[in-house]
């Protein structure tokens, strides 16, 4: 155990580690191991209410991890579960948590599966027997965003009952799974090298129903998060007798002392947490594993990376799956249970083709957005660029290319189209045959603008619109990022002082027009020029009688990857934003379409095979989202109604 993880009570911690050997070596399953007194004082002096239950069977089984004591599960044994597949295991009363690494082509042969089993796909591929049938499944890491790549992360998971058939055979680049069996499987304990084990475990009955169904291929990525306290959410997923809880708490959250009646296993995943066992304090980093028997007092205060963690609970807790049903309840009003999210173009397969796609709107049955050409680095090309229509079928076309690198759209309610020409310095408008009208905005204070990027019209027919300045130019003509609203009367007038945002993006108005909203994509990092205040938040704005804007104030703070809570930046992604007719807000990151509500309350994340940079609702009765994404265009159907813009009066 190294000095550096220690803090608080180096007494305490060694009484616990004292007592937890004398739990595993001289005490009968029948008598209270010391921590308890411990815990109960705890419980007593701080008044920390618990939960009652007495449908927890005695399994008569010892855990291989010792109570409220901290490891890695670098130090514990390695066991051979079959040629060429080599485990880490651990264990409670209840479930028995197995890591495997799989050489290429290795597998394990079928089998009857002695308990229920839940396996993640961490790395690599594998095919799983399911039904009869041998199913690939697999695990993707999520793409650092470029100019071309976009994909999002995936792991594949599936939940098998008891009594199913059981095979696994690896890819060829091998893989590493997670298993999570209950109840604990005696077989593989005994390849352990346990030795003293009952002949049967016995397995109760709970009263929560699984959340997931059998023999049914999952992403975790599309788990919708369930709050379990401020700052900490989690991808819940029961089974008969196990939860999981693949849990994110955000920079500098905590968990206070708490107590439960279920046993819970947990690891961490990535950053780390300043965990509270009993009254000790124990710094916890990536691998870090910890068993915590029922009724054991813990909590835990996060570092500025924020902290995720897999944590295991025997039995299912019913307070968790009450959160998540409130949750769901929450997301499914929006978001049909059955709703999918479907492929309508891959323009990387299909003529004429699409590079990044951006700034949908729908108009007369049609879908109209821009396939914006750029590198790896985001170096833009105009003549690579094009205007596109595209229909209900997914057939689609250019109606200009290369001339303009055009970027948000938005029909002006009399059949044409309001488009930002970003490297034109520009807003035009354009017909749906591609043919330019006019230039309806090009200078702000006698100088050219920068490289108009997302516009929303309001009921007076007045344009806002946003300038992150993205555009090839060293020099810049305005003295900042900002945003600008173009009057009906055709003045263009600054409404946000310039690099008051990193990088303004989206924007969209309220359905009373009353609100204006815009979001922020980049913040706090090395590689870009403004920092601000803004953050991972869309900031909200009160709209004056002349078009100004005032109070400004956060809205909604936005999900981050994990790659960058890792570097400690506030950079979210946020791009374009629709919304619908009751005020719910749609907003395209890196962590997927996040969902509000008129309020600012999180609500859920659609997840995308690539990162969405744009939507907009369309489709014949405006319940469908169509999601611009890379050289793609994906759609997924919704129970609302989308605003249509131009606002009305």
């Amino acid at each position: 155990m190294s000095n550096k993880k220690h803090s608080c009570n180096c007494l305490r911690t060694v009484f616990i580690l004292a007592a937890a050997v004398f739990v595993l070596s001289s005490v009968s399953c029948s008598e209270k191991p010391d921590w308890e007194a411990v815990s109960d004082n705890i419980i007593k002096e701080r008044n920390i209410e618990g939960r009652l239950r007495n449908d927890i069977p005695e399994t008569n089984i010892i855990s291989n991890l010792k109570p409220g004591i901290v490891t890695n599960i670098k130090e514990l044994p390695v066991t051979e579960i079959a040629p060429g597949i080599k485990s880490h295991m651990y264990w409670g009363k209840g479930n028995l948590i197995n890591w495997m690494t799989l050489e290429p082509q290795a597998e394990i042969s079928i089998e009857i599966l002695p308990s229920e089993r839940l396996m993640f796909v961490m790395k690599g591929s594998v095919d799983q027997l399911i039904s009869g049938s041998f199913v690939t499944m697999y695990a993707a890491d999520r793409d650092e965003p470029d100019g071309i790549h976009g994909s999002t992360p995936k792991i594949e998971f599936v939940f098998l009952k008891r009594g199913s058939e059981n095979a696994v055979k690896a890819g060829d680049k091998g893989a590493e799974i997670l298993e999570i069996y209950w109840p604990v499987r005696l077989d593989y304990m005994e390849k352990a090298g346990i030795t003293k084990l009952p002949s049967d475990v016995p397995e109760g009955n709970y009263p929560i129903e699984p959340s997931i169904e059998t023999n049914k291929v999952y992403d975790l990525y599309d788990v919708q998060f369930t709050e379990l306290v401020p700052g900490a959410r989690s991808r819940l997923i029961s089974g008969r007798g196990t939860q999981l809880s693949f849990i994110r708490m955000e920079p500098g959250s905590t968990f206070g002392h708490h107590v439960h009646p279920e046993e819970q296993i947990m690891i961490v995943l990535r950053g780390w947490i300043d965990e509270i066992i009993l009254d000790s304090v124990y710094r916890m980093e990536k691998g870090d594993i910890l068993y915590l028997p029922a009724n054991m007092v813990h909590g835990g205060t996060n570092g500025p990376f924020g902290c995720s963690v897999l944590d295991v609970f025997w039995p299912p807790r019913p307070d968790y799956t009450g959160k998540e049903k409130k949750r769901l309840a929450l997301y499914h009003a929006i978001i049909p249970e059955d709703a999918k999210v479907e492929l309508v173009i891959d323009g990387a397969k299909h003529e004429p083709g699409l590079t990044f796609t951006e700034g949908p709107t729908w108009l007369n049955g049609k879908l109209y957005f821009s396939s914006m050409y750029f590198d790896q680095a985001w170096n833009g090309d105009p003549e690579k660029s094009a205007l596109v229509e595209m229909d209900p079928d997914g057939t689609y076309r250019n109606i200009s290319f290369g001339s303009m690198q055009t970027n948000g759209t938005m029909h002006l309610g009399q059949g044409n189209l309001a488009v930002c020409d970003m490297f034109g310095h520009r807003i035009i408008e354009i017909t749906t045959k591609g043919k330019v009208i006019r230039t309806l905005a090009s200078t702000y204070n006698g100088r050219p603008l920068d490289g108009p990027n997302d516009l929303v019209i309001d009921a007076k027919g007045g344009i806002y619109f946003t300038d992150p300045q993205f555009t090839p130019e060293a020099e810049k003509s305005q003295p900042g990022r900002s945003v600008y609203y173009l009057t009906p009367k055709g003045k263009v007038i600054r409404i946000v002082e310039p690099n008051d945002f990193a990088m303004p993006n989206g924007v969209l108005l309220s359905p009373d027009g009353k609100t204006l909203y815009i979001n922020n994509t980049y913040d706090d990092e090395e590689w870009w020029n403004v920092d601000s205040n803004k953050n991972n938040f869309v900031w909200a704005y009160d709209v004056n009688d002349d078009g100004t804007v005032s109070n400004g104030r956060k809205f909604a703070e936005l999900y981050l990857t994990p790659e960058v809570l890792d570097r400690k930046s506030k950079t979210s992604g946020a791009d374009g934003m629709t919304i619908d007719e009751l005020g719910n807000i749609y907003i395209a990151t890196y962590m997927g379409l996040q969902i509000f509500s008129s309020e600012g309350e999180f609500i859920g994340i659609i997840n995308f095979p690539v990162y969405p940079v744009n939507c907009c609702f369309g489709g014949e009765d405006m319940k469908t989202i169509f999601a611009t994404c890379y050289d793609k265009i994906y759609k997924v159907r919704t129970n609302m109604k989308g605003l249509e813009y131009p606002l009305k009066n």
